[in-house]
């Protein structure tokens, strides 16, 4: 746990059966965090303001690098040459990058708030998906029992928040329920950046195997980061929106909500998960592009 994470106030609590008191209570922090590029355009150095980001400090490299790569900003870990945490007005991370990128796709990302990744982008057009990206047909292949355990190991493993309850948290697990690494941040969108910048920063990016876990509601920008990352499977403990539904089938990528209380409901791309088949829907019935949902109660 990054103590720079944490902020303790003292606080008046106040309780039905017993008044109140004053007691220390730890809290999230949430600060900014700028984001800049620098690469040659020709004989030029160009450095370039990308975002400005509320996070909760801490792992703020990767978060600079997952974003930039769920954003299309850049498309592969060589492109970096290095990325430097600077403070001199503020914290700031500087991705140096060895190619011109395309400075027009970064003026939207300006300014983002921590509960929404999508704040500051000029119109949903804007948030289309810039280049190509096939997901692995028909794999991972993941059991029922597997995906339950999930919240579980999750939660076990969350620091931050059992000092706090105000972090979200997103995962990966192998396609066998494996659990891999975990981050956490006040911003939903934050905390998926930063696991896919530590994944990208280790050198081994085999986004193709993996299956994203997110502690809370799968918005669009979520599913967008996924794709983005080429990640074939998302589950969420809460709701997915329409919009998250029809980008996840649109490129085949699994998707799952209300993953607790073991159960849950398969949205998009229901064929890597394997023995599920709802008691008296035929094996040749309608797809999940023909049909709204098909809700796991058991």
């Amino acid at each position: 746990m990054d103590s720079k994470s944490i902020y303790e106030f003292l606080v008046q609590k106040c309780r039905s059966n017993s008044g109140t008191s004053l007691e220390n209570d730890r809290l999230a922090v949430e600060e900014p965090l700028e984001i800049r590029v620098s690469f040659r355009r020709r004989s030029t150095l160009v450095q370039k303001s990308v975002s400005i980001t509320m996070r909760t400090p801490g792992d703020d490299r990767e978060l600079a690098v997952g974003f930039l790569f769920t954003e299309g900003i850049i498309h592969e870990p060589g492109w970096i040459e290095s990325v430097e945490e600077q403070r001199e007005r503020g914290a700031s991370v500087l991705v140096r990058l060895n190619r011109e990128v395309e400075l027009g796709r970064l003026e939207r990302h300006f300014y983002t708030t921590s509960s929404c990744g999508v704040c500051g982008k000029t119109s949903l057009e804007a948030l289309r998906i810039n280049r190509e990206i096939v997901l692995p047909v028909g794999k991972p292949v993941l059991r029922a029992s597997s995906l339950l355990r999930m919240p579980e190991l999750v939660r076990h493993r969350q620091s931050i928040f059992d000092h706090t309850g105000g972090l979200h948290a997103a995962a990966f697990f192998k396609g066998n329920g494996d659990f891999l690494v975990l981050r956490e941040d006040v911003g939903r969108h934050n905390a998926v950046d930063k696991l896919i910048g530590a994944t990208l920063l280790s050198g081994q990016p085999r986004f193709g195997e993996l299956v994203l876990f997110v502690s809370g509601r799968a918005g669009y920008e979520l599913v967008q980061k996924a794709v983005m990352a080429g990640i074939p499977v998302m589950v969420a403990v809460g709701a997915p929106s329409s919009l998250a539904v029809q980008l996840a089938r649109e490129y085949g990528m699994t998707l799952i909500g209300f993953l607790r209380d073991g159960r849950f409901n398969l949205y998009a791309a229901p064929g890597r998960v394997a023995h599920l088949n709802p008691a008296g829907t035929p094996a040749t019935g309608p797809s999940l592009q023909d049909v709204p949902v098909w809700s796991n109660e058991g």
